[in-house]
């Protein structure tokens, strides 16, 4: 027998105890009455004993009829269980979500003509939003493919779709016109970004593009860490990215609270504010607009808020870059799968202030080891330990042999602050670091 069964065949026998003590009850009511009544005429008694015997039989037969109804609604209840099965009776309660008071948090989806991809990310999206009102998601299409346009449209008033109104061609110099694919992909970008600062007057905007799938805790994170790039003017962005995310590389089991800035713009989910597309929109390029918002002019010393774990993972394996670093990297990004109430922790250590000091301090008193005393397994699990590098090419011979990213962009590794890596590597927390007189980021190390 199942829990509810015993749980209904419980309740029925409860209520035919309750009937039976009812009827006990008004039997000895009935006596004591007669008890205590003043004598009385024979007559006078006979008629008065009728009188009370049908009112009790009267009584009695609407007790009668009370518990009859209740057990066969018990009856329906069981009926009902069976037929539904543990499922439908063991359902979690519903929970109101903190999610659903304060400031709105639109999401700007690119897209362009992958209508199964579109789906696919439109899916997840509106999976896992807590409030339609608070976090709007507006879908900006180019290229007038008509599946995709469809399949945006399917979703009815649950997504707003803005269509790119320029399809003409672009002029690109013929030494890049393999790359015309960038050059019309920046210039939707400031069309639609121009559209939710502008047209819909949003202060802030998180951007994801149609091959991007996303953990639950999504928009907990940026609701979270929204007051922070806020309050903070060395902070340009918040990116639900790690380049080097890959489930080897970090803290899978305890890391999924863990933030860090990073001077390395990541991209691929991420935020920004109306006061840094004010900046950035006027001047906004032609192409290959990520690398140019990597560019130390943009940057202006600049840090990102970025995930141990990731909270987005690309599947677009096809695209403008051809799968470019997809097997070797992309594809292997860990994606968050624990829930984490970032909206209660106390985010205020990503200031700058605060975390460089105790940054700084982590870094300083790791211990100092080799790339052998790494993969060799002679150090203790959970330490902090310390690799240093000193030129370029001795940067990415360690990262190449740990599976890090071993690019730069302007000089800058991924996922680095003050020219530091910090990753998760078989139990270790390593930081990968230049020495101590590093003078700060070589834009020719690209």
């Amino acid at each position: 027998m199942g829990r509810n069964d015993s749980n209904v065949t419980k309740m029925r026998k409860k209520q035919i105890l309750l009937l039976k003590i009812g009827v006990v009850v008004w039997v000895c009511v009935i006596y004591a009455f007669f008890l205590h009544k003043p004598a009385a005429t024979s007559t006078q008694k006979s008629h008065d004993i009728t009188e009370q015997l049908d009112k009790l039989e009267e009584e009695l037969n609407k007790q009668s009829q009370f518990y009859s109804v209740l057990l066969n609604k018990l009856r329906t209840m069981h009926q009902q269980q069976q037929n539904l099965g543990d499922e439908a009776v063991l359902q979690d309660p519903i929970v109101e979500s903190p999610l659903l008071d304060g400031p709105v948090l639109p999401v700007l989806l690119i897209a362009c003509n992958r209508d199964a991809a579109v789906r696919r990310s439109l899916d997840l999206l509106l999976k896992y939003r807590p409030s339609q009102e608070r976090f709007p998601i507006v879908v900006s299409q180019d290229c007038g493919h008509r599946p995709t346009r469809e399949a945006i449209e399917s979703y009815g008033e649950k997504v707003t779709l803005i269509q790119h109104p320029d399809l003409s061609d672009i002029e690109v110099p013929l030494k890049e016109r393999k790359f015309k694919g960038y050059f019309l992909i920046a210039r939707h970008y400031r069309w639609a970004l121009n559209q939710m600062f502008q047209k819909f007057e949003h202060e802030a905007v998180i951007i994801v593009e149609d091959d991007l799938d996303i953990a639950p805790d999504f928009y907990e994170y940026f609701s979270a860490t929204y007051p922070v790039l806020q309050a903070d003017p060395t902070l340009w962005c918040v990116s639900a990215w790690n380049d080097n995310g890959k489930a080897d590389l970090v803290d899978v089991k305890n890391g999924t609270g863990l933030l860090y800035r990073t001077d390395f713009f990541p991209g691929l989910g991420w935020m920004l504010t109306k006061e840094l597309w004010e900046e950035l929109g006027p001047k906004w390029p032609r192409s290959y607009w990520d690398d140019w918002v990597r560019a130390p002019e943009q940057r202006s010393d600049r840090a990102c808020i970025r995930p141990e774990i990731s909270r987005t993972r690309t599947f677009g394996k096809k695209g403008v870059s051809n799968g470019l670093f997809y097997e070797k990297h992309l594809k292997q990004i860990y994606l968050n799968d624990a829930y984490t109430s970032f909206t209660k922790m106390n985010l205020t250590y990503l200031m700058k202030d605060h975390y460089d000091l105790v940054f700084e301090k982590q870094v300083q008193a790791s211990q100092v080891v080799t790339i052998n005393d790494v993969k060799g397994d002679r150090l203790a699990k959970g330490g902090f330990y310390r690799l240093i590098y000193h030129t370029k090419d001795n940067f990415k011979k360690l990262a190449k042999s740990l599976g890090l990213m071993d690019d730069f962009k302007a000089g800058v590794p991924r996922t680095g602050y003050k020219g530091t890596i910090t990753f998760f590597y078989r139990g270790l927390r390593i930081f990968l670091s230049p020495g101590n007189n590093w003078k700060g980021y070589n834009p020719s190390w690209s």
